[in-house]
């Protein structure tokens, strides 16, 4: 970082939206406020939180004026709450950081992010290394290459399809507030994986950078939105609605065609599946039906019966397996 005084850095807004994140909130708060990067303002919005979340965050703030806290009059849900977060931006902020409010960062996160966005003004979002348990993750960027065309990484992200390559999560990424303003809802959907389907949306015009230093952690329970993503097997449909929406800006309409033909074979093989070993309730075959009928796809029980014997003709292996084979494809560990 070049020597110059705060007032001289270009502001940041910080936010951490969270709800019931006592637990952990403390440890994100603190990491924020350690930074070496010192010209930011820190938001965090309580969506109605039920423990002392609000407690410990208001406590915070009357320690350091920099902090704001936002308490939201009713609950919503987890994409809303970004968005109400992405709405509170400071006018003069020219970037914005996500940290969420189970995670952390480390001293010179914003620093490094900053630098490298300084550096390279074409592009929109930054990422770095994250570390998630023991395993580094979004490896795979072409040291020390800074900068990436965003529509070529688009293509590639969308055409390898593979979970421990893409753009980072939400603590990983730093934004330009620019793009957060040019949409009253900067996560454009109520996915859970809606941060993706902005990196889709606005890498059509404008670049990607990335630091190549564990910047970010990622904590790793049973209550996170990634550990309810596998679950339930969220990947699925959300990368299938990412295909349909953000494919034809990327793809061939023959690379389009064969990777929904993919995916879409790929989840109801799924779902077949688990139709027979009967292990899931209500709640998640109402989930699936739901986002297939939005997709355009409603849930038909004829063709549930031939995903399950496509299954037994290419995966040679009991029902238990092809479900934990078929639940890597699109959740990460």
């Amino acid at each position: 970082m070049t020597n110059v005084t705060s007032t001289e850095q270009p502001f940041v807004s910080v936010l951490t939206p969270v709800f019931n994140g006592a637990d952990y909130i403390a440890e994100c708060i603190e990491s924020v406020l350690a930074q070496s990067y010192r010209n930011f303002e820190y938001i965090i919005v309580n969506n109605c939180s039920k423990d002392r979340t609000l407690q410990i965050a208001n406590e915070y703030a009357k320690k350091d004026e920099r902090i704001r806290v936002h308490d939201n009059t009713e609950f919503v849900d987890v994409i809303t709450n970004h968005n109400i977060a992405f709405g509170l931006v400071a006018g003069n902020a020219k970037y914005c950081k996500v940290v969420s409010a189970d995670d952390f960062i480390s001293a010179i996160c914003l620093e490094r992010l900053i630098d490298c966005a300084e550096s390279n003004i074409s592009a929109g979002i930054i990422g770095c290394y994250q570390l998630s348990g023991s395993e580094v993750r979004w490896q795979g960027f072409d040291y020390p290459t800074a900068l990436f065309n965003g529509r070529e990484l688009c293509r590639r992200v969308l055409l390898e399809g593979k979970p421990d390559f893409g753009f980072g999560t939400p603590t990983s990424l730093l934004y330009r507030a620019d793009l957060i303003r040019r949409s009253a809802k900067f996560y454009p959907n109520s996915s859970p994986h809606a941060d993706t389907s902005a990196c889709f949306r606005d890498l059509h015009t404008r670049d990607f950078g990335f630091v190549y230093e564990v910047l970010s952690y990622e904590r790793k329970h049973s209550e996170t939105q990634t550990t309810a993503s596998q679950k339930m097997n969220r990947y699925s449909s959300a990368y299938i609605h990412d295909l349909m929406e953000y494919g034809p800006a990327y793809l061939e309409k023959s690379e389009l065609d064969r990777l929904l033909t993919r995916e879409l074979d790929a989840y109801r093989r799924f779902l077949a599946v688990n139709r027979i070993v009967g292990s899931q309730g209500q709640k998640f075959w109402e989930y699936h039906k739901s986002r297939l009928q939005e997709l355009g796809y409603p849930l038909k029980g004829l063709w549930l019966i031939r995903a399950l014997a496509q299954t037994a003709l290419h995966e040679f292996v009991n029902p238990q397996q092809a479900v934990s084979k078929l639940r890597s494809r699109f959740a990460p560990e």
